[in-house]
């Protein structure tokens, strides 16, 4: 039986690596998905092809992160056309480079804007829209707890920042049964960070089991706390890292 059969989620950044994978895994479950894309349609619509094909109900919603207008209207749409919400998985994110004596406040206020302003406007305009039992579920980082290199501030920062929003949701919708959690990749198998990239092996060097994440191995984690097996688990952080961490 499929897990999340009546269920529409809205995934942030689903157009390609983890955030696609999430949308094949929900969709696979038996939700409706909907994914954003900021500015590349083609694979935000391959992704929807690929659910349609396979007996889903998907659509790709062009909507930029720094936008709070776009990221309200994403909401508005799934809902109308999907009939109602009832997870929001975001994920969509950049990944600023730099020591800090060479960032600059554009810079700045871009990665906030992103990474940590737009989860909060995505979970206020969803939350309207969610019943009992709904889901957010937000890709954090497991360099949101541990920083082993040079040059990751300001990501870090702002995803650390989504373990305090996350902490603190899971307690101003828990009386209305909505569940509220955070997971924490590590090194994950994606273009932005292949496996066989120039960086992997240091990488690898930091894991107790020496293997990058498949974005599929993320999915199945959220999909997990996405479904009737996670309705117990809220204001939790989840950390899938090989070990990198421990």
């Amino acid at each position: 039986m499929q897990q999340l059969n009546g269920k529409v989620a809205l995934v942030t950044g689903g157009s390609r690596g983890i955030g696609a994978a999430i949308a094949r895994r929900l969709a696979a479950e038996g939700a409706s998905v909907a994914v954003t894309y900021v500015s590349s349609e083609a694979p935000a619509q391959s992704v929807v092809d690929e659910l349609v094909s396979a007996g889903g109900r998907a659509m790709a919603i062009r909507a930029d992160n720094c936008d709070a207008a776009a990221l309200e209207a994403a909401v508005e749409r799934t809902v109308e056309e999907f009939g109602g919400l009832d997870i929001l998985i975001n994920n969509a994110g950049i990944f600023p480079t730099g020591t800090i004596e060479g960032v600059t406040l554009e810079e700045l206020d871009r990665t906030i804007a992103i990474n940590l302003r737009a989860p909060v406007v995505a979970a206020m305009a969803a939350v309207g829209h969610m019943p009992e039992g709904g889901r957010i579920i937000t890709i954090g980082s497991n360099l949101a707890v541990r920083v082993p290199w040079p040059g990751i501030s300001l990501y870090a920062m702002s995803k650390a920042g989504l373990v305090g929003l996350t902490k603190g949701l899971a307690r101003d919708l828990g009386p209305r049964g909505i569940n509220v959690n955070i997971v924490h990749p590590g090194s994950t198998d994606t273009d932005m960070n292949p496996a066989d990239g120039e960086y992997a092996d240091p990488q690898r060097n930091l894991m107790a089991i020496p293997r990058y994440n498949e974005a599929a191995d993320v999915a199945g984690l959220v999909t997990w706390l996405a479904g009737p097996e996670g309705r117990s688990v809220t204001g939790a952080e989840f950390t899938i890292d090989g070990g990198a961490n421990s």
